[in-house]
């Protein structure tokens, strides 16, 4: 039962990390433009309602009889004193920008480079659980995250002629996907380990706090986002302006991958979560290859393959010489597993992509 689930696990951790980049590309491809910022908030309103579902259920089984869960309880799980609103603010918003730099970077560049590219929120996130988090990382671990930069640097050269007008337009895009894609990184990275330590400090449930990232992020999300910044495009072609199916299925895939990937993930080691990234990455340069005319070149191949090696590198177990040693690995192990559970119910980074 376990082998099966553990395939189960790697299969599902595939699909996601595969299908939401090359869906988010197809998606921005099409002559129907739609607005990014309400494709977030659409998403972030599932996301909402989906955790307060799941919150709901959770706290009704584990509230006893003659007391029943009641709306003020909620309210007050959810804003009282000891809720921790206010500080869910920061990674709420730091969340909502780079979603929102998700769709930006998936329109400027190709799957594959985005795949592999995003996977430097391991980098962003390693260094910030070091300086935020105090957590230390073994020897092979900086040595992954060293070869991962390398990697993503190689794939960023050019893949097709670069003599005519259009190969400058692409570069001029390539050039503001790649920054749109490290600034996600960064706030993923810290937007993540902050919001690990607030988890850490607190009694309120993982589905609480999600309810409140989500929270947090519709209302700037609409009133700055959507009414502010795009209200005239709105106020022509309305809120679904340029909606396709397409459209759809990448809201959904945003909304519900990082909370299907959170329930497998937990039957997934490190190993066989590198595993899945390594395959992803495989099968997006496959499909863009053959749907997006990508061109491969062997810099490219060289690139993602330090990048898939970087990764199996960074969750490799180390077996430690004394037993005190092997205890602090263990912990770290299982503060890792709880952190990529904890960001893979918000995110897309990640590892959605």
């Amino acid at each position: 039962m376990a082998v099966n689930l553990k395939w189960v696990s790697l299969f599902v951790l595939v699909f996601q990390n595969s299908f939401l980049a090359l869906i988010l590309r197809y998606s921005k491809t099409l002559p129907d433009k739609y607005l990014s910022s309400t494709a977030v908030v659409c998403s972030e309103c599932l996301k909402f309602f989906t955790s307060m579902l799941f919150h709901v259920i959770q706290r009704t089984r584990e509230v006893k009889p003659p007391e029943r869960y009641s709306f003020k309880m909620l309210l007050n799980e959810l804003f009282g004193k000891e809720s921790d609103c206010i500080k869910v603010m920061v990674p709420a918003v730091l969340y909502l920008i780079q979603n929102n730099l998700q769709y930006f970077s998936a329109s400027k560049l190709d799957a594959a480079t985005y795949q592999v590219t995003y996977q430097m929120k391991i980098i962003t996130t390693a260094i910030f659980s070091v300086i935020i988090l105090k957590r230390t990382l073994f020897k092979h671990q900086w040595v992954s995250i060293c070869l991962l930069a390398i990697g993503i640097a190689l794939v960023q050269f050019p893949t097709g002629d670069s003599g005519s007008k259009n190969s400058d337009n692409a570069m001029g895009d390539k050039i503001l996907g790649l920054i749109s894609v490290i600034t996600a990184c960064v706030l993923s990275g810290i937007a993540g380990v902050y919001f690990e330590k607030i988890l850490k400090k607190s009694k309120v449930t993982l589905w609480a706090r999600n309810v409140q990232l989500s929270l947090f992020s519709i209302i700037p999300g609409y009133f700055i986002g959507v009414l502010l910044m795009d209200g005239e495009i709105v106020k022509e072609k309305g809120f679904f302006g340029g909606y396709t199916r397409w459209t759809v299925l990448a809201i959904l895939f945003q909304a519900f991958g990082g909370i299907l990937v959170a329930v497998v993930v937990k039957y997934a080691d490190n190993i066989l979560k590198g595993f899945a990234t390594s395959i992803s990455i495989i099968l997006s340069c496959t499909i863009s290859f053959f749907a997006f005319d990508f061109n491969i070149t062997l810099i490219f191949i060289i690139g993602c393959t330090m990048v898939m090696y970087a990764t199996y590198l960074y969750g490799k177990p180390v077996k430690q010489e004394n037993e005190t040693s092997y205890t602090m690995l263990e912990e770290q192990n299982v503060e890792e597993e709880i952190e990529f559970s904890q960001l893979e119910l918000k995110e897309i980074d990640s590892v959605s992509v």
